[in-house]
C-alpha cells in the first residue's frame, strides 16, 4: 500500500486492515520511520527514537503472531511514542529537563502497559516543555517542537510533540496529559482531537502522591473522535494503586457501538467565560461559526455564564497549582547544582509554593468547590457547555509565551491559557475539537465539556460535530510536499 495512503488512515481503519492482513505491521513501521526521518528534523515531535532495526524486528514479530492466527489487541503493531513525562521501560524520561540526569525507566506507566497489552510498539517519546510547564513545547534538552501547519509557530503544549506527531502522520494516535489544557491547546493548534478525561478516569500509576494530585490527568489524542474514544477505553479503568480512580467501567475498546449514544441537544456557549477575559481577534468568531452549524443540525445553543468570579477561579488555580508543582519539584530545587538548570517558570512555581500557608490552601480548595458547583448548576440547564480551546492563535515558536492578549498584559507565564482552568478545577471531561482556521491560516479548537463522568457523551457530541464538519480530510501543507 502507498505509504502516504497508509499513514493517512485513521487508527480504527488501520486496526481493521492489520487484522485482515491487508497491511503488514512491518509496512506500517517502515512507513512511520520514513515519515519521521523526513519531517522530524524540522518539526521535532519525536525524541529518544529507538533503533529502527529493533523496531522493524518487533513489527516482524507482530506479523508472525498474526500469521499464527493470533493478535494482542486492537493496537496490534501500532507504532506509538509516549509523552516524555511518563515512563516507558528502557527509554529515558527526561521531562524535558537537564536535571533528569538521563534516567532510564525501569518499568512502564500503567497506561503505557495497557497500550502495550493492546498491541502497541513503543518507538520513542514525544517532546514536552520542561517539567510539562507552559503551553509551548520547548526545552534545553531537545529544543522546540514546531506547529504542524506552520513550522514558524508554536505547537502548543505540554503535549505538543504528541499533537504534531499525529497531525504529520508519524504515529496514528498518542497519549498526552492535561493539567492546564495540555491535551486541549496543542490539539486545537494542530487540527486534531484532544480529550481530557474525567478526573480519575485514567489512573496515574506510579504516582508519588495518590491523594492531593487531582488536577492533572493522562488522556488520548487522535485524528478522529472514534480513535480517541478507543484509546480512552484502553488507557482508562480502575486500579487499586490509584484509590481515587473511577470504578464505573468503560466499554471494550473494540466495541462496534462505542459511541452509539445520542448526544444531548442543549449546549451552553460560555464565550470567553468572563467578560474581561481577553481573546485574540478571530477566536470567538470561529467558535461561534461552528455553533451556528450545530444549530442548523438541530442543536439548541444558548449563551450562558459561569456564576463564579474570575478572581475566585484564578486564586484557587494559582495556589493549588503552586502547591502541586512546587511540591513535586522541591527536591530538585533543594540541590543548588540542579536548581541552576531549572527554567525561570519552574523556579517561580517552587518559590511561590514555599510561601503558601495551610489557611491559603484551605481557602483555595473551598474556591475550587465554588467552581465545581457553578458548573453543576449549569448542567441543570444544559447537556454540555463550550468555550474556545485557547485565547490566542499559535504564536512565534521562538517566543516563550505571549506577553499580552488583545492588548492586555499577562502577569504570569500561563495566564494566557486561563480559559482552560475552570474545567480542570471542576474535574470535567473535555474534548477539544477543530473548528477551522483564522485569517492567518492557523488552526483553532473548541472545548466541549460535560458533567463529571460523562466522558462518552462528550465524545458523542464531538463525533456529531465531526460528521457535520469532517476536519480529518484537511492535512498540513508539509504532507502535500512529500514525494
Amino acid at each position: 500500500m502507498d505509504h502516504r495512503a497508509l499513514l493517512a488512515l485513521d487508527a480504527t481503519s488501520l486496526s481493521r486492515r492489520i487484522a485482515a492482513r491487508e497491511v503488514s505491521c512491518r509496512e506500517l513501521m517502515r512507513a512511520s520511520l520514513d515519515r519521521i526521518a523526513a519531517l522530524n528534523p524540522t518539526w521535532n515531535a519525536i525524541v529518544s527514537l529507538r533503533d529502527p532495526r529493533e523496531l522493524l524486528a518487533e513489527a516482524d514479530a507482530c506479523d508472525a503472531t498474526l500469521a499464527r492466527g493470533e493478535a494482542t489487541g486492537w493496537m496490534h503493531g501500532f507504532p506509538v511514542a509516549i509523552k516524555d513525562l511518563s515512563d516507558a521501560q528502557g527509554l529515558p524520561t527526561t521531562s524535558g529537563s537537564r536535571t533528569s540526569g538521563g534516567r532510564i525507566a525501569t518499568g512502564d506507566a500503567l497506561f503505557v502497559h495497557r497500550m502495550k497489552a493492546a498491541g502497541a510498539i513503543v518507538i520513542g517519546k514525544t517532546n514536552t516543555p520542561e517539567f510539562g510547564l507552559g503551553s509551548h513545547t520547548y526545552n534545553e534538552v531537545f529544543g522546540i517542537t514546531r506547529n504542524a501547519w506552520d513550522a514558524g509557530r508554536s505547537a502548543g503544549g505540554s503535549s505538543g510533540g504528541a499533537a504534531v506527531a499525529i497531525a504529520l502522520g508519524m504515529v496514528p494516535l498518542a497519549d498526552g496529559s492535561d493539567f492546564m489544557g495540555s491535551l486541549r491547546n496543542p490539539a486545537a493548534w494542530n487540527h486534531v482531537v484532544g480529550f481530557r478525561p474525567s478526573r480519575g478516569r485514567v489512573p496515574s500509576v506510579p504516582a508519588e502522591d495518590a491523594f492531593f494530585a487531582q488536577l492533572g490527568t493522562e488522556g488520548p489524542m487522535g485524528r478522529t473522535v472514534e480513535d480517541v474514544a478507543r484509546l480512552l477505553c484502553t488507557m482508562g479503568g480502575w486500579d487499586e494503586r490509584a484509590p481515587l480512580s473511577l470504578t464505573d467501567p468503560l466499554p471494550e475498546a473494540t466495541s462496534p457501538d462505542l459511541l452509539a449514544i445520542e448526544p444531548g441537544r442543549r449546549i451552553g456557549w460560555l464565550g470567553s467565560i468572563w467578560p474581561d477575559l481577553p481573546l485574540e481577534a478571530g477566536v470567538r468568531e470561529l467558535c461561534e461559526s461552528a455553533l451556528v452549524r450545530l444549530q442548523q443540525h438541530g442543536f439548541d445553543v444558548q449563551p450562558c455564564s459561569l456564576d463564579v468570579p474570575r478572581e475566585v477561579n484564578w486564586s484557587a488555580w494559582l495556589r493549588l497549582r503552586q502547591m502541586l508543582t512546587g511540591g513535586k519539584l522541591r527536591a530538585v530545587y533543594a540541590r543548588p547544582e540542579l536548581r541552576a538548570l531549572m527554567k525561570p517558570e519552574a523556579l517561580w512555581e517552587v518559590e511561590q509554593g514555599l510561601q503558601l500557608t495551610g489557611a491559603q490552601l484551605a481557602e483555595a480548595s473551598a474556591q475550587r468547590t465554588q467552581v465545581y458547583h457553578a458548573f453543576r448548576r449549569l448542567f441543570e440547564r444544559f447537556d454540555y457547555v463550550v468555550a474556545p480551546s485557547a485565547q490566542v492563535f499559535p504564536f512565534p515558536a521562538e517566543q516563550h509565551w505571549p506577553q499580552s492578549v488583545a492588548g492586555v498584559a499577562m502577569d504570569t507565564y500561563h495566564r494566557w491559557m486561563e480559559i482552560v482552568s475552570p474545567f480542570t478545577l471542576a474535574g470535567l471531561p473535555v474534548a477539544s475539537v477543530p473548528v477551522g482556521f483564522g485569517a492567518g491560516g492557523l488552526p483553532m479548537g473548541l472545548q466541549l465539556a460535560g458533567p463529571p463522568r460523562a466522558d462518552l457523551p462528550v465524545l458523542a457530541l464531538a463525533q456529531a460535530w465531526e460528521r457535520i464538519s469532517p476536519w480529518d480530510k484537511q492535512r498540513p501543507p508539509a504532507l502535500a510536499r512529500l514525494a
